[in-house]
């Protein structure tokens, strides 16, 4: 199953630092396999995201959404399990602005932008 899960760069650092991604009780199943339902599953996710993100300080402000494959909602899964990692671009993005993909050789990248 495909889980979205709203995260912030400091949380996705700790997560790539320690090699898994916990399970969260805010993430996101998408309805079906179709791209509306998966965009949906994203964007309710990035909600979420921005509410955790409104009290970080400057360089940490943008919306994170892991996406990973999980036999459960409830577990957590190692790093190589992630499909991508969805980001603002940068800090206060309008919310209803899409985030960018990133691949997960690229997240060492994204997060390299706010150390």
């Amino acid at each position: 199953m495909r889980r979205y899960q709203p995260s912030t760069l400091p949380d996705l650092a700790a997560a790539w630092k320690m090699g898994r991604v916990e399970a969260d009780d805010e993430a996101v199943l998408a309805e079906s396999d179709s791209e509306e339902d998966e965009y949906a599953a994203l964007m309710t996710a990035a909600d979420t995201s921005g509410e955790r993100v409104a009290d970080l300080s400057d360089g940490l402000r943008r919306r994170v959404v892991v996406v990973v494959e999980a036999s459960s909602p409830d577990v957590a899964v190692p790093t190589r399990d992630v499909v991508a990692v969805h980001a603002d671009a940068e800090d206060d993005a309008d919310p209803d602005d899409d985030l960018a993909w990133y691949a997960t050789q690229e997240v060492g990248e994204l997060l390299a932008d706010f150390s």
